[in-house]
């Protein structure tokens, strides 16, 4: 799964982040250009610049397309514009006034910053004694600007004001900076409760044109709560509540979070202070989501929409196309042995082979509707759920484990069909083999949910946000997708001629096919294993074994009807007695251990300390990161959180260095163009003994770095 996951990364991401610094030697001005940005420091002073009076400046900054700069909390990764100012004695530069930003999903994280064009105003002071003739004002910007990759810019800027002359002509861009300020909601009453992993917020006394809509939340303070994580919210009047998951690394513990609230289809944001009125729990403690507290009758709940970057029309062809491809991931393939097989039976009889196909689309399609039906509803109503969500309930995984058990056994000729089922409804089932083509349609919804093929990912995660019947529609095209290649297949001649007469060859075949549908109840019991623990696990595999010797006592071909009724006797008191003590463990609440946390046993690294962990002979491991790259957090949350990773790390007792670029470090800049490289991440495995450090990839995977330490002395 790592190893999944770092290739997921390496698709939204397209490229590993590198950085490149950029020089800036042109001399002192207004503008500082690079092929990212055009960044130009302006005045505004409508009643000239005098003793005791104020002048607004501002760094403009037009980024080319699909670039951007971070606001002051950046989110998951990024790092804020900062200003550092030279001015005449006595004058004061104020704090930046920062506009309301925007989301911007990278990956699995959630940043917080600006696209376009963007106006970072400061207040200056001028004193009352002032009385030159020229107000010369200095700056050092430095920022960070990212798109595939991240580069750290910055310039040296040079304004020289005439005292006595008024400057107007970017009053325009002030103002339109001045409107996209959040604006103080001294009438707001923002409280929140740490309870069970999230905050809890109750904000009071909200705009009335707010109410009823989505409500995105950016707190100021960075290192407190998971940026990436939906926020439902409920509204009851003009009292709005959420319940904000907390950031599993969290390094900030605040009595008042200052914070912007932006309602949905609003550019700018209202600020308030939010009051923190219960204890914070002590950093790294293992918590569970806290549910939103009622809020009575009468009450509307939303969703924050997630940055979505494709339109409706763009979705629908998504969803087609991941539905197809959806057909080619491992856990659809049981589902394609059982098409094969009605291809194969019905290879002769063009009408039949259309309508199976038929009634195969129409139970794709109207089971991904349902599915999505019920997610949308449940969302609605408070849930936190996501696609394949049936699958993180025991009892759902459990059922599902029993019915791939029956079809393989059935495959296998353990049993039949139509000898457990009642006659009525066994010739029921004969007359109407289009049904079987429809169920196999269900059937085949319930195992491929989970999964997430290419181009999914867009489509779904702009379905959840769109308005039910467009949502609805984006599921139906998934499903007809899937179905797709089948309904082609099934009215296509040529296919039908190509394959072989039925045969003795499809009894084999029969039974060749009923192991992918044991390997797929084996993946369900790991699934039920980490939701339940071993007992769940005992539990589902005496029900799986009961329920085997059951379809074989009842529908076994070999049987006469006094051992067919003196074993299914028996086995129908041992199934009784095996639901007795297994339903309760299936039904408990999931005790599977918590995800292997990194090692905290990470120590700032120094070439001095790399060479003395050689003499003594350990290993080394230097991770070259910073806060502000998304690779470096995906690689940390995964690969080097991964319980084997760390598990090798304390076996080999591994010394663990962290080369930190967060800011500017010369030694550590020398230390990458050692290596040929002038960014991160950037991984090296030093192992006694051998000539040099190994390099590992950008996206790393479990694989890669345990060959790395392989060659390490435990």
């Amino acid at each position: 799964m790592p190893l999944f996951r770092s290739a997921c990364a390496a698709l939204m991401l397209a490229s590993p982040w590198a950085l490149q610094a950029q020089p800036t030697s042109q001399a002192p001005g207004p503008v500082v250009t690079t092929p990212q940005v055009r960044a130009e420091l302006l005045a505004h002073a409508p009643e000239g610049i005098g003793a005791g009076k104020t002048v607004l400046l501002g760094l403009r900054i037009d980024h080319q397309p699909h670039w951007h700069t971070y606001w002051k909390n950046p989110g998951d990764s990024g790092l804020p514009t900062s200003l550092q100012w030279t001015l005449p004695g006595g004058v004061q530069a104020g704090e930046i006034q920062w506009p309301t930003p925007k989301r911007l999903p990278i990956g699995p994280l959630m940043n917080y910053g600006y696209e376009d064009t963007l106006l970072l105003p400061v207040t200056l002071t001028v004193p009352a004694g002032f009385d030159a003739d020229t107000l010369e004002v200095q700056l050092r910007a430095d920022w960070l600007v990212c798109k595939e990759v991240c580069i750290p810019e910055g310039g040296d800027f040079l304004l020289k004001l005439p005292a006595r002359a008024t400057t107007a002509g970017s009053g325009a861009l002030f103002e339109a900076a001045q409107a996209a300020m959040p604006v103080a909601m001294p009438q707001a009453q923002a409280s929140a409760e740490v309870r069970n992993g999230a905050l809890v917020l109750r904000v009071a006394g909200l705009p009335a044109p707010w109410q009823g809509k989505a409500i995105a939340f950016f707190p100021e303070t960075a290192g407190v709560i998971n940026n990436a994580a939906r926020v439902p919210g409920q509204w009851q009047g003009d009292v709005w509540s959420a319940s904000v998951p907390l950031d599993p690394q969290r390094t900030e513990s605040p009595a008042q979070m200052p914070a912007v609230l932006v309602a949905d289809g609003q550019t700018t944001g209202g600020l308030l202070q939010v009051q923190v009125t219960t204890p914070w729990p002590a950093p790294g403690t293992a918590t569970t989501q806290a549910p939103l507290p009622a809020l009575g009758e009468g009450t509307v709940t939303t969703s924050s929409p997630a940055a979505a970057p494709v339109g409706l029309g763009l979705a629908l062809l998504f969803a087609l196309l991941g539905g197809a491809l959806l057909n080619l991931m491992p856990c659809v393939f049981p589902v394609l042995s059982l098409k094969v097989l009605g291809f194969a039976a019905h290879a002769g009889d063009r009408r039949q082979l259309l309508a199976g196909g038929l009634a195969y689309t129409a139970g794709v399609v109207a089971s991904f509707v349902a599915l999505a039906a019920l997610l949308l509803a449940l969302r609605a109503g408070g849930e936190q759920l996501g696609w394949g969500f049936q699958l993180q309930s025991p009892a759902v995984v459990a059922v599902l484990a029993a019915l791939f058990t029956l079809i393989g056994l059935n495959l296998a000729g353990v049993f039949e069909f139509g000898s457990v089922l009642p006659s009525s409804l066994a010739a029921a089932r004969a007359r109407n083999p289009l049904v079987d083509s429809a169920l196999t349609g269900v059937l085949a919804v319930a195992i491929a949910s989970p999964c997430t093929a290419p181009f999914m990912g867009a489509s779904l995660g702009l379905a959840v946000t769109l308005p039910a019947v467009q949502a609805l529609l984006v599921f139906a095209a998934l499903g007809l997708g899937m179905a797709l290649p089948y309904l082609a297949a099934s009215a296509w001649p040529a296919l039908a001629r190509a394959l072989p007469r039925p045969g003795v060859w499809m009894a084999h075949f029969k039974t060749v096919m009923a192991f992918p549908m044991f390997a797929t109840v084996v993946w369900l019991v790991w699934v039920l294993g980490q939701q339940a623990g071993i007992d769940g696990v005992a539990a589902l595999l005496a029900l799986l074994v009961v329920l085997s010797f059951a379809a074989w006592a009842l529908g076994s071909p070999t049987l006469g009807p006094k051992a067919r009724g003196g074993f299914g006797m028996a086995a129908a008191l041992l199934l009784a007695a095996v639901l007795a003590w297994s339903v309760p463990t299936l039904r408990q609440d999931a005790i599977a251990a918590q995800p292997a946390q990194a090692s905290d046993d990470w120590q700032p690294w120094s070439a001095e300390r790399v060479a003395q962990a050689q003499a003594e002979g350990r290993p080394v491991f230097v991770d070259f990161t910073a806060a502000w790259c998304v690779t470096c957090q995906f690689n940390k949350r995964t690969t080097l959180a991964d319980r084997e990773v760390v598990s090798d790390f304390e076996e080999r007792r591994v010394v663990l260095l962290r080369a930190d670029w967060t800011r500017r470090d010369p030694l550590i800049t020398a230390e990458l163009a050692r290596f040929g490289r002038n960014g991160v991440p950037v991984y090296l495995v030093y192992t006694p003994g051998a000539a040099g450090p190994r390099v590992l990839s950008e996206i790393l995977s479990v694989a890669e770095v345990r060959a790395a330490l392989a060659g390490a002395p435990g």
